[in-house]
């Protein structure tokens, strides 16, 4: 594939699906600020973007169980029926895998978000059909799922799964989508080909926040950076959708949030999100969770920076 091929995919005026994963907060007793997460729900609610809870911007591998359900809770009622996804994340625990996973899939149906299924080292280096069965027997009989490929630049049970998998998700008709978070473009243009090969109304979510215009070439988003902003990525698929040159602007000054809160180490751009939404004063404190990586003190500054180019402060 060469550059006029890549360039030439560009699909302009699309109409952009956006998925925002929230930040957990927490208060100076790292304890979960539940007043300012929920109002996180709303606001990413109200600009239009669907609110994604309990994925590695949630700390989902960090919280416990009893935490991941109180937020399936505060959740539910911030959006007051409204759609929202939820993290099913079955790594570390030991049982059935499929039985693990229809557990976590039938709590977050009870509370009304529609489920994402997290990758598990349980299933790292396994025959290709074995994942698929794997999923496939999961998600039976569900109204509607999302499959998550992380890579392990995240976390350590993600994967990048081979083509072969890929294509056998693709084809589990419960499954409507999956977040591709291999943040190489060329991985996931070959994901969107294969897409538009075999099932073209599946949907790829992009997770990668250091190319965020992967929106450009047909992918839609489920992005930890669109928590920093909801709106402004809101306003950026409109432009987008409406062929305004606006866009380039907004585009920019969002990538470039993007390439700075996701530096490495990699797993500390929620501890920049908890710097950035603090600073804009959307929550109570910039504290990270007690055992995710940080940030340096004067991460502020460069984000002030980045808030001020956004017309956020």
């Amino acid at each position: 594939m060469n550059l006029n091929e890549i360039y030439g995919k560009r699909r302009m005026g699309r109409q952009i699906e956006g998925m925002a994963a929230i930040l957990l907060p927490f208060d100076d007793q790292d304890r979960i600020a539940e007043e300012s997460f929920m109002a996180l729900v709303r606001e990413t609610l109200d600009a239009g973007l669907t609110p994604a809870v309990n994925m590695d911007t949630g700390y989902a591998n960090l919280i416990t169980d009893e935490e991941r359900t109180r937020v399936l809770h505060l959740t539910r009622e911030a959006a007051n029926g409204r759609e929202f996804v939820a993290g099913a994340f079955v790594e570390g625990r030991s049982g059935d895998l499929v039985e693990l996973y229809r557990r976590e899939i039938g709590e977050i149906e009870r509370f009304g978000g529609t489920p994402i299924l997290f990758q598990t080292s349980r299933l790292h280096n396994v025959p290709a059909q074995e994942v698929v069965s794997t999923y496939a027997c999961a998600v039976a009989g569900v109204e509607r799922a999302y499959a998550f490929e992380l890579g392990r630049v995240f976390a350590p049970n993600g994967e990048i799964w081979s083509e072969e998998v890929v294509t056998g998700i693709m084809e589990i008709p419960e499954i409507k989508g999956m977040k591709h978070s291999s943040l190489d473009r060329i991985v996931e243009l070959a994901r969107l080909d294969l897409r538009d090969r075999i099932r073209p109304e599946f949907s790829i979510f992009t997770g990668n926040d250091l190319g965020i215009d992967m929106i450009e070439f047909g992918s839609d988003y489920l992005l930890g950076l669109a928590t920093f902003s909801p709106a402004k990525f809101a306003e950026r698929d409109r432009l987008w959708a409406a062929g305004d040159p606006g866009y380039l602007a907004l585009a920019d000054a969002l990538q470039h949030l993007g390439n700075l809160a996701f530096r490495a180490p990699v797993p500390a751009y929620k501890h920049s999100a908890a710097v950035f939404l603090h600073l804009l004063g959307k929550i109570p404190t910039d504290r990270t969770h007690p055992r995710a990586p940080t940030r340096p003190a004067w991460e502020a500054e460069i984000l002030r920076d980045c808030a001020i180019r956004l017309d956020l402060l």
